[in-house]
């Protein structure tokens, strides 16, 4: 990719860029992690059910935001560059963690406490809309030839440090702590650590280079804003197909993540710490996992790899929740998510990457972030909510969360062969199954 890359050592750009992605997903994984105490401190009903619903429909409801953030950020991401996008975001998504971190319970404020959370959330979700989509762009934009793959691989693959962080600080926490201290006060903790080390990530964040290809391009123009969603409203079929590819990886990532603390203690009766124990090798398979298949998908092809994944997840998910319910252990858990998170990987290495290939330029972190905020909002963000109340309404059936798992992986297969079928038509048989040596 000719004339896009940093002049700057572009393995150090990987890891500031990626910086502020960390502070992203831990505030999310955090959240899911604890929605259970912070059901019983900021919503408490009565019911467990009721409480532990509204926990999580607020931790969806930070998605609903990420569209309009998409919209806005990413708009400023094109316009102004990458770099000041990035750091915009990182402001606003420290803001929401520091709120949550000082928040007072429902028994202190009242409903001053629940309506400080959804604010909180919603901020975060705001923030959230363009940060993942500015970090894979700037990745992509910065990438060595022939090793796009790996280069944004690594956006999806700091989350991952950030869940198994966060995973380990459930650990310690649940060993030191009662389950009445948690619920008190101890799931502030992780909120005060993201508050404390937010300060040096927006140092790091400061120090990125601009890429080659943004400066390059606004040396001749910059496009307004209504250049920007002219271009973007005639690229609306790609962002249709893009929003279809991210639904698996939206659905997949919080059902084996940040629900996953909540089912193990609540649905599997094993308790928290062994279902963070579990939270923190699913982080370490994925942060394996999704980089190696960013570089496989530079070599065998994108679509291969996204087929495969969301085909194996379609047919595999049902029977592998029931296999683990029927006998419920650490080991099964174990076993099973370590196999959802290599399929993830696989989907998740190439998919990301693609979505930067197939967005124009001029619309390229809009378009990615508008696509995946959509997703997010309709399918992931609600993914603990909605697995709650299917176990909740099909009377008990711990695996039926299967089910919305398999769902996502038919649309993300069907969005998968949409592409490998235009890469065909496109580029002739040989073309499709190599990736795309330019950025559009």
């Amino acid at each position: 990719m000719s004339g896009s890359r940093s002049t700057a050592n572009p393995r150090s750009n990987v890891i500031k860029a990626a910086a502020g992605n960390f502070l992203e997903m831990y505030d999310f994984a955090v959240y899911g992690f604890y929605a259970g105490a912070i059901a019983t401190a900021i919503f408490p009903t009565g019911n467990e059910f009721v409480s532990t619903m509204l926990s999580f429909l607020t931790f969806g409801v930070g998605f609903l935001m990420r569209p309009l953030g998409a919209i806005v950020l990413g708009a400023y991401m094109d316009r102004k560059g990458r770099r000041a996008g990035l750091i915009l975001s990182l402001i606003i998504m420290g803001i929401s963690v520091v709120i949550l971190a000082a928040v007072p319970t429902y028994s202190t404020i009242g409903i001053a406490a629940p309506i400080l959370v959804v604010f909180s959330r919603l901020l975060q979700g705001f923030s959230a809309g363009a940060e993942s989509s500015g970090v894979s762009v700037y990745l992509a934009e910065i990438a060595k030839p022939g090793r796009r793959g790996f280069y944004v691989s690594w956006q999806s693959a700091s989350q991952q440090i950030s869940v198994v962080f966060a995973a380990l600080v459930g650990v310690a926490l649940s060993a030191a702590l009662t389950q009445d201290q948690l619920n008190d006060w101890g799931w502030r903790i992780p909120f005060l650590i993201g508050s404390l080390v937010l300060p040096f990530i927006f140092w790091v964040r400061r120090t990125l280079p601009e890429t080659e290809s943004f400066t390059e391009r606004t040396s001749h123009s910059t496009p307004s804003v209504r250049t920007i969603f002219r271009t973007f409203a005639s690229a609306w079929p790609i962002v249709s197909l893009a929003v279809g590819l991210v639904t698996l990886t939206s659905v997949m990532f919080y059902l084996i993540t940040a629900y996953t603390p909540t089912f193990g203690e609540r649905e599997l009766n094993l308790g928290y710490l062994a279902s963070f124990v579990a939270t923190v090798c699913v982080g370490l398979s994925n942060f394996f996992w999704i980089p190696v298949m960013g570089a496989l998908s530079d070599r065998v092809g994108r679509t291969r790899l996204l087929i495969t994944a969301s085909a194996l997840t379609a047919l595999a998910g049902y029977p592998l929740l029931t296999w683990l319910t029927t006998a419920p252990s650490f080991g099964r858990l174990l076993t099973v998510l370590l196999i959802f998170s290599a399929l993830y990987g696989a989907y998740q290495g190439a998919m990301v990457v693609t979505l930067t290939e197939i967005m124009p330029e001029t619309v390229r972190v809009t378009g990615f972030a508008i696509a995946y905020s959509v997703a997010q909002a309709i399918f992931g963000g609600f993914t603990p909510a909605i697995a709650t109340s299917l176990i909740e309404l099909s009377g008990g059936n711990a695996a039926i969360p299967a089910v919305w798992l398999s769902f996502a992986a038919v649309i993300s297969l069907g969005a998968a062969l949409i592409v490998h079928k235009r890469r065909l038509a496109n580029m002739g048989t040989k073309a499709a199954e190599t990736p795309a040596k330019q950025l559009a």
